[in-house]
């Protein structure tokens, strides 16, 4: 009984915080998108969307505090998981404010928001590489901003994601004994993502692929590569013959 008390008033409580915004108290596009901005602050998007809707009829579409509203707006869509929708609102801010001061944050939670819709790397990539889309603009628009460095990490952490998932399917394929179609996968993940975590693995199997298929040139060159980038693969002595380094 005691528990179920708790969730109803749980359930009252944010439903108490979820309060509409009465806009006949204000005479200004200014006052409203003010009272909608501090109603977000306390954790009231519910209330505060509909305002920054209405907020951006009532500015002009060059006004800089159209940009301050999509902005917010697009904050509010992420709490309500509407991320999608929001990467779009962060990116018209970017596009159409691209000097205002936050062009390069907006390009940044774009790239955030819809890296949200691909945290499995085994699902279909192309939120991810929308995402990683939007962090290489960043870079590439605004390289000195101080969301560059993050935009520059998420990049990195997508590459691993990519990779992980081109290496999945190498694996799958080699389990199969399509080792032609395994030796793609892997070398792609060597090639495109050199930096990935699963670089030394994605060697490692091929080595063992070469081996199977009777490659021995190309089992030598990649055994040579992993004993000098990659010294401290587990498994990596047993897998390469001495003669294996250069």
């Amino acid at each position: 009984m005691r528990k179920l008390f708790t969730v109803v008033l749980g359930v009252a409580s944010v439903a108490g915080c979820a309060r509409n915004i009465d806009l006949d108290r204000f005479t200004t596009p200014q006052e409203m998108l003010d009272a909608a901005v501090a109603e977000k602050e306390r954790g009231n998007c519910v209330g505060a969307t509909p305002v920054f809707r209405r907020v951006l009829l009532e500015f002009s579409p060059r006004d800089l505090q159209t940009a301050t509203a999509r902005f917010h707006l697009a904050e509010c869509l992420v709490e309500d998981n509407q991320y999608v929708e929001a990467s779009r609102q962060f990116r018209r801010v970017a596009n159409e404010f691209p000097t205002g001061e936050l062009a390069a944050l907006a390009l940044l939670r774009s790239g955030d928001a819809l890296a949200q819709l691909w945290k499995r790397p085994e699902l279909d990539p192309t939120y991810g590489q929308s995402a990683m889309a939007a962090y290489t603009e960043l870079l590439n628009r605004y390289p000195l901003a101080t969301e560059a460095d993050s935009a520059r990490q998420r990049s990195n952490d997508l590459s691993n994601r990519f990779a992980v998932k081109e290496f999945r399917t190498g694996r799958y394929y080699y389990r199969h004994g399509a080792y032609d179609s395994a030796i793609i996968y892997f070398r792609n993940v060597v090639g495109d993502y050199p930096r990935s975590d699963v670089v030394p693995a994605a060697l490692l199997t091929l080595v063992d692929i070469y081996r199977r298929l009777g490659y021995e040139q190309e089992r030598e060159e990649t055994c040579q590569l992993l004993f000098r980038f990659h010294s401290d693969t587990p498994g990596l002595a047993e897998s390469c013959t001495d003669d294996a380094v250069s």
